[in-house]
This record gives C-alpha cells, structure tokens and sequence, in this order.
C-alpha cells in the first residue's frame, strides 16, 4: 500500500493574470514517487483556465524554506521571517506564489515520516516500472 500525503495551502499569487490576491493550492507526496512532491493551482489562478500541476523535487521544497534554491523552472526561497516564494518558470510566463513556511514544513515533516530524506531508493518499484516501460516494446 502506499502512503500519499495531501495538504491544503493558502498561496498569495504575486504575479499571474488573471489577478487574484490568493488561491487555494495542493501540495501531494506519493511514496511511489519519493524524490517529488507536487503543488496543484485550480482552473481561476492559470492562464489557460485549466488546473496546472508542477511537480519538482522534494529536496528543492527541503532547501528552499531555508535558503534559495533551484535554477529550473522551479525555484524555492525564503521571504521575511514567515513565508516562502515559489517561482514557476514557464514559457508562457512565470507565476510567483508566497506561501506560508509554516505550512510547507508541516507538509515536508508529514513527508519525512512517510519516506525519511535519504530512504527514498527502499520506497522505488525499479522492476516494477522498468516492467512498465518495456511491456508495449515487444
């Protein structure tokens, strides 16, 4: 069975259109894929009208709360003493969320006491998804 761990978080979108001052987003961690974690917008706070997803690494959201990190389409860094910015880093443009740090080390502690930082490679299914991959090649 495996463990996913979903939290609801109040992001404050700094820079998108259509303007909202703050929208609800989703973090998710799935065991079945311990080195990621992904936040999802709904439809109102994207460009395109349809929900968005990004996923990066766990790691990424781990550094970022801290000090800045990333040189991706993602980047994570601390802003005042209470929150974190997350940039998203499109070729349709780049959306700029501030969200509470409080909340992103509950999610990130709930993470680690389902897969501990360095234990990620017990919770991988190699010969399961190499499986997976190969069975329409033959």
């Amino acid at each position: 069975m495996s463990t996913v761990i979903e939290q609801a978080v109040e992001a404050r979108l700094i820079a998108s259109a259509p303007r909202m001052p703050s929208i609800p987003a989703t973090l998710r961690y799935d065991a079945r894929d311990p080195y990621a974690v992904r936040m999802a917008f709904p439809a109102p706070a994207t460009l395109e009208g349809v929900d968005v997803s990004w996923t990066f690494a766990r790691d990424l959201l781990t550094a970022g709360v801290d000090r800045a990190a990333g040189d991706g389409d993602v980047r994570v860094r601390p802003y005042g003493y209470d929150r974190t910015v997350l940039e998203f880093h499109a070729p349709e443009g780049t959306a700029i969320v501030h969200v509470r740090t409080a909340a992103l080390r509950r999610f990130l502690g709930r993470a680690a006491a389902a897969v501990p930082a360095g234990r990620e490679h017990a919770h991988l299914d190699v010969d399961g998804d190499l499986a997976e991959l190969l069975r329409d090649a033959c």
